[in-house]
């Protein structure tokens, strides 16, 4: 039986997700919180193993509890619930360490795959998010390649990352050219939001990012 906590601050919005949530096999919503505070408390109460939060709430958004829930090492997973889809929503979610981000537009069958995901600690991103293509690349990253996508998405700069490999910058930069070929992404954002989606990253990898989404 899956345990769930849901968060969210609309009470319509939360009526009908718990409803949905109630009639779903396998499924046990174990409370149901309007704000951050409230829901921090909740979870520390029933210890669910998946806590859908509204990514902004009153009193602590859906993104300071999942940071809590990191910080404290819980067994928690996280699944995002917002109706924004722009991407530094879907970064700050990341760095925060939600396994997944849905919109609350998504339809139920949607919902379910991503809960699915989420409770078994799959990166799940909402397919209307990301503006590039989510089919596979069309060539494999090399290990040198995700070595230098993992330290890049972490926040480390050109330089550092190249002492870190023992390369020049201006090879870093060949290799992050080539990493958004092969993955069909414009910039560092896409390129780690293709990469997750596609299991070529682990989530874990990525916990100290920066936020910037800029191409080096």
């Amino acid at each position: 039986m899956l345990r769930i906590l849901l968060a969210d601050d609309h009470p319509l919005t939360r009526s009908g997700l718990a409803a949905w949530l109630e009639e779903e096999e396998g499924v046990e919503l174990v409370g149901q919180a309007a704000d951050g505070e409230s829901a921090w408390t909740m979870l520390l109460e029933t210890h669910p193993d998946l806590a859908l939060l509204d990514i902004e709430m009153p009193n602590g958004s859906g993104i300071e509890i999942a940071e809590r829930i990191m910080k404290r090492k819980l067994p928690t997973n996280v699944l995002m619930l917002t109706a924004y889809s722009a991407q530094q929503y879907v970064m700050a979610s990341v760095r925060a360490g939600a396994k997944g981000f849905i919109l609350k537009s998504a339809p139920f069958d949607r919902l379910r795959q991503a809960i699915e995901d989420t409770s078994r600690g799959i990166f799940y991103l909402d397919p209307s998010v990301s503006l590039v293509s989510d089919e596979a690349p069309s060539e494999e990253l090399s290990d040198r390649e995700k070595e230098v996508l993992i330290l890049t998405a972490q926040g480390l700069p050109s330089s550092e990352t190249a002492r870190l490999l023992s390369i020049t910058k201006r090879t870093v930069a060949a290799h992050l050219t080539s990493i958004y070929a092969k993955l069909g992404a414009k910039n560092k954002t896409e390129a780690i939001l293709l990469a997750l989606k596609r299991g070529v990253v682990l989530l874990d990898q990525l916990r100290y990012l920066d936020g910037e989404d800029e191409q080096r």
